[in-house]
């Protein structure tokens, strides 16, 4: 249910508003889509798409896993994350000390890193797969809207040394007891922390439970309604670096579900570049303005962005006095 634009949330008393963001259908004409991507990206950082080419059928087996693992006993899932730097977590955030009321669990989404050893591997494997194939087509779509070389960003994506992930978050209702993990009872208590995405596209599919909320600035928050047709798409980081600025790493947060009798499940792909890329902006954005942003690496980048908080503005770091 979207809160009325007058009410006032007690968290730090943010203003919620009611915003229809943009939808943007991708099987219409590539250059009028690629012009609503661009504009959408300029005005809010975020949009959602539909008609977007991922089946059904992979996305549900996906879901249908990824709960079958949240309703694992703690010990079980706890052993995914024994024997590498991903795996399960819960309540803890990074490691700067940020916490939410959610579980989660985090894996390496280039493709030479999955194991096809069962269904569930499996199931990530034909996900990460297909919406992989989204964002490059998102990116190149926005290229195509800038007009500058149409692999200036999907190749990055596309590497086999990509640095992409998948995160898969379960946001339990916190009346619910079946899970073992704390939780609070403040209604208006934060699943995930207001932060930016530091990698260059994220795209996100839920189940159908609300929850999700983007930043208009100055403490303005727009409820992201479900939609079960369609992936919510936001541009992170990275690419407002290589946009020069143009468009908005937009700032969003997660809500704990505490009003519902139904887990919310976030599956989240983050496209992002080798380690070793140059992050900086293609020439054809360049002409008739200064670059705001020093060069610097996907490594680089990723070590001071996991060095601090999340609502820290990190990119503000690279900014060139």
């Amino acid at each position: 249910m979207v809160v009325p634009s007058n009410e006032i949330n007690p968290i730090r008393n943010e203003k919620i508003r009611e915003v229809e963001v943009p939808v943007i259908d991708l099987s219409g004409k590539r250059s009028k889509v690629a012009k609503l991507i661009v504009k959408a990206c300029e005005e809010y950082g975020f949009f959602k798409v539909i008609n977007h080419g991922v089946p059904h059928h992979i996305i549900k087996n996906m879901e249908d896993e990824s709960f079958e693992f949240f309703d694992k006993p703690l010990v079980e899932k706890e052993q995914v994350g024994s024997n590498n730097p991903f795996g399960y977590g819960c309540k803890n955030i990074g490691l700067g000390g940020d916490t939410g009321e959610l579980e989660y669990l985090l894996l390496q989404a280039n493709q030479t890193s999955i194991h096809h050893t069962s269904e569930f591997s499996c199931a990530v494997s034909n996900y990460v797969e297909g919406v992989k194939e989204l964002t490059c087509e998102i990116l190149e779509l926005i290229a195509k809207g800038l007009e500058v070389p149409h692999s200036s960003f999907s190749q990055m994506v596309r590497s086999l040394d990509s640095d992409s992930l998948l995160r898969l978050n379960h946001y339990p209702p916190v009346s619910d007891t079946s899970h073992t993990f704390p939780r609070g009872s403040n209604s208006t208590s934060i699943g995930f922390g207001e932060h930016s995405d530091p990698q260059i596209l994220t795209v996100l599919r839920s189940n159908g439970v609300a929850g999700l909320q983007i930043s208009l600035g100055n403490d303005v928050w727009v409820p992201v309604s479900p939609n079960p047709l369609a992936f919510c798409v936001n541009v992170g980081d990275v690419l407002q670096a290589m946009t020069n600025g143009r468009f908005v790493s937009v700032r969003h947060r997660a809500m704990a579900n505490t009003s519902l009798n139904e887990s919310r499940l976030s599956m989240v792909f983050f496209g992002a570049p080798p380690p070793e890329a140059i992050i900086t902006c293609p020439p054809e954005l360049l002409k008739e303005n200064e670059p705001l942003y020093k060069v610097f690496t996907w490594a680089e980048y990723k070590s001071h962005t996991y060095a601090h908080r999340l609502a820290v503005t990190r990119l503000d770091h690279f900014n060139i006095a």
